[in-house]
């Protein structure tokens, strides 16, 4: 009998090794799910949730509408970060008389509750109870808005870059509907709510205005004329109605804030 050459051993050897080697990876699964933990990488992040169940996301300041009480209005004011409330403030609250005392001791607490609660789910204060109604109403109407901007903000995400000549095209198409902060004028706050529709503004609603006295007078006869005028002129930009100079220019002030956030 003829013996093997030593060389055609090793090469028959050889091909054993490499068919064995190819067997093996042809039985390794084609994904393991643990994989990326047991080597050390990093697993996919869980999606994340803001709070208030998805209220609240992003990160700026709102102001929620102004809640009238038995003693005055109440507004509030949040600043969120990262979906958290990290900032509340009372912009607007009773004052005068025992309400100054009421408000320096209730306020406070009302804010850190908030800031602490992420919601408006707080108590009220005690001997406090009408301003702290109102403050949960307001602070209520503050994390709706910014829901609604944080859902904006997303649906905006979702259709970036679809290109240049479309983003052009939608700009500035959605409705939005934006209340401006109360200014304080002489004869009392002037706040406004302003309909955008397609980049114009398309209704104007006083939310606040002076009254009392000689004041329902003035406020019925310029409320509806700057109204008119705020529509007509698209902006700010508005002459103040003859004999009513401090609500003209309250009005202006709070106009001015809402068509800032619409720019914003």
């Amino acid at each position: 009998m003829r013996k093997s050459h030593p060389v055609r051993r090793a090469v028959l050897a050889g091909a054993a090794t490499v068919s064995g080697i190819v067997l093996l990876l042809s039985l390794k699964p084609a994904s393991d799910p643990g994989s990326a933990s047991a080597a050390g990488g990093a697993a996919p992040p869980a999606a994340a949730q803001s709070p208030q169940g998805g209220r609240g996301a992003g990160a700026g300041t709102v102001t929620g509408d102004a809640a009238a009480t038995q003693y005055g209005p109440v507004q509030v004011r949040l600043t969120v970060s990262d979906g958290k409330i990290t900032k509340a403030e009372a912009v607007q609250a009773p004052k005068g008389g025992q309400s100054d005392r009421v408000t320096a001791d209730a306020v406070p607490r009302l804010n850190r509750a908030a800031v602490a609660a992420g919601s408006a789910d707080i108590d009220a204060v005690s001997g406090a109870t009408y301003t702290s109604a109102g403050y949960v109403k307001s602070l209520q109407s503050a994390l709706d808005k910014a829901a609604a901007a944080a859902g904006s903000g997303a649906e905006a995400g979702a259709g970036a870059g679809a290109g240049a000549a479309e983003e052009g095209a939608g700009a500035g198409q959605g409705t939005q509907v934006l209340t401006g902060d109360a200014a304080q004028t002489q004869y009392g706050p002037v706040q406004v709510r302003v309909t955008v529709s397609g980049g114009k503004i398309t209704d104007v609603e006083t939310l606040q205005a002076p009254k009392g006295g000689r004041s329902d007078r003035i406020t019925a006869d310029a409320v509806p004329k700057l109204d008119r005028a705020a529509v007509a002129a698209g902006s700010a930009d508005i002459d103040a109605v003859s004999g009513a100079t401090y609500t003209s220019a309250g009005y202006k002030q709070s106009l001015q804030s809402a068509l800032d956030r619409a720019g914003g």
